[in-house]
């Protein structure tokens, strides 16, 4: 029960901090989209030095799904896993609109596909696949046994810094459905008709990710 409760309290962080930034600062501007790209990258980087050695601090649905299709965990602790971290997304997006209700910011929604910059929804759904398989790809990799040890959470951390910095202008950059589900929810809108790209995208690379690092990984 400890790791699920964990995971609920990363993606929490994650959901608060990262998507909060990018409602007070904004992603209007070149260093409006870099604060918003580090502010996630950071809370995945000290969520893993917190909760990492509790759950390894997936606080991401795709990261499960792609640690269980490698065969690291079972379905019912995945199951588990997961529920803990949609809980968490909500419970992060519930405190950042109490925040936004006690001040003039107003909470914008999870992701929507940019058609101001000429993405559609198929477009973003291709986006989110392709940058949730590298990070994920990334994850596995660097935390295999062999992998990046220590040094995991920062590899891990400047990754999504990475695909923050690429894809905030195309997606707006979910690769984690849980902690684009409880802004959409709370906020609704256009956000949430566009949820399912940003739900079923990142399970999509995260399972691509799985069945590509299996073929490559080295024998352990």
């Amino acid at each position: 029960m400890k790791k699920y409760i964990a995971e609920c309290i990363g993606t929490a962080v994650l959901t608060l901090l990262g998507c909060g930034t990018a409602v007070f600062v904004g992603c209007a501007t070149p260093a409006g989209v870099a604060a918003t790209a580090l502010a996630f990258g950071l809370s995945v980087i000290a969520m893993a030095y917190t909760i990492g050695s509790i759950s390894g601090c997936h606080i991401n649905p795709a990261i499960t799904l792609g640690v269980f299709l490698s065969g690291r965990m079972s379905l019912k602790e995945a199951v588990g896993y997961w529920i803990g971290q949609f809980i968490g997304g909500l419970v992060g997006a519930a405190i950042l609109l109490l925040i936004c209700s006690m001040s003039n910011f107003e909470m914008g929604g999870a992701n929507t596909a940019n058609a101001a910059n000429g993405i559609t929804a198929g477009g973003a759904f291709v986006i989110e696949i392709i940058a949730t398989f590298i990070f994920v790809l990334v994850v596995l990799g660097s935390t295999a046994k062999n992998g990046a040890g220590n040094l995991a959470g920062i590899a891990i951390g400047l990754t999504l810094v990475l695909i923050h910095l690429v894809c905030i202008n195309l997606t707006g950059t979910s690769v984690n459905p849980a902690r684009s589900f409880g802004p959409a929810l709370l906020v609704g809108g256009e956000a949430l008709k566009q949820l399912w790209i940003f739900i079923i995208a990142p399970l999509v690379g995260g399972a691509l990710s799985a069945v590509v690092w299996n073929a490559i990984a080295p024998s352990e």
